[in-house]
């Protein structure tokens, strides 16, 4: 009679055809994967949370220069006053494109002779002094008191762009305040430039240090601000004097070289005998030789 082996294969047999085997089984399979989820789920909250704390114990390094401040260039360029409605302008941009009567707008009379007008002249409708506004955010590059423009304020705005305000009664800022758009910089007053205009502020805009019509741009954006149209009106002041010149030159110089050429033929023909004449001479000399 053999004898049976009970080895540890019968065991886990045995094992197996138990009915809670299975199940045990299972549920230990997934109390692990339980356990796993739960504890990645823990360490990335751990992360996030340390992020955040490094986040805020970061201290900005201060640079101790002086930073000139960037327009956001989504900001609208508005007028000077607080309320538009009841502010006019008074005195246009000189623009050489303009209508005829827009054009003799923008000139200035003074000490008996017209100056064309770099900027815009705006004065209340009832001709009572005003507060005088920031056009654009900045910083104060500079304020100074003009003989004949009276005080004078000028913003810096990063990238070239400068706003001038001028013929100011009363200055509420200095140089390097940082100012934000609508902020008062003064109020509005008089100058001797413009006093047939009486209280009033004159503003401009400049690019790259040139001037451009401040009409154009008001409700516009800061980055729509160029130099193109003023290029056209400086390349039309230099070329229409030019032309002029030419134009009231020309006719005397050609005057003056006919006058020339037509002096030394008179000379020539005075000094030059016709033919008719020198064959008259020819014969009265042929009949003197004969009658000798």
């Amino acid at each position: 009679m053999k004898e049976e082996f009970k080895g540890p294969k019968n065991k886990w047999s045995q094992i197996f055809r138990k009915k809670w085997f299975f199940p045990a089984l299972y549920l230990s399979i997934a109390a692990v994967l339980l356990a796993a989820v739960v504890w990645y789920q823990n360490a990335g909250s751990d992360v996030a949370d340390q992020s955040d704390q490094n986040a805020e114990d970061y201290l900005p390094v201060m640079n101790d220069e002086d930073a000139v401040p960037v327009v956001d260039q989504q900001e609208l360029v508005g007028m000077p006053v607080e309320n538009a409605d009841e502010a006019e302008i008074v005195t246009k941009f000189f623009d050489y494109n303009a209508e005829q009567e827009d054009r003799e707008n923008a000139l200035v009379l003074y000490n008996n002779r017209y100056y064309q007008s770099t900027g815009v002249d705006i004065a209340a409708a009832n001709a009572e002094t005003f507060d005088v506004l920031a056009s654009i955010s900045g910083t104060v590059e500079e304020v100074k008191e003009d003989p004949l423009l009276g005080n004078v304020v000028v913003l810096s705005h990063g990238k070239d762009l400068k706003t001038y305000y001028a013929s100011l009664g009363e200055v509420a800022v200095t140089v390097g305040d940082k100012v934000a758009q609508g902020d008062a910089l003064g109020t509005a007053g008089n100058n001797l430039f413009g006093k047939d205009n009486g209280t009033h502020v004159h503003f401009e805009i400049r690019k790259d240090g040139k001037e451009v019509n401040p009409e154009s741009y008001f409700e516009q954006p800061v980055s729509s601000i160029s130099v193109e149209e003023t290029a056209e009106q400086d390349e039309a002041v230099s070329e229409e004097p030019t032309s002029a010149e030419e134009d009231a030159v020309e006719p005397e110089e050609g005057a003056e070289d006919a006058e020339d050429t037509e002096e030394p033929k008179e000379t020539e023909q005075e000094e030059v005998p016709s033919e008719d004449e020198a064959t008259d001479e020819e014969i009265d000399t042929e009949s003197n030789g004969s009658e000798e």
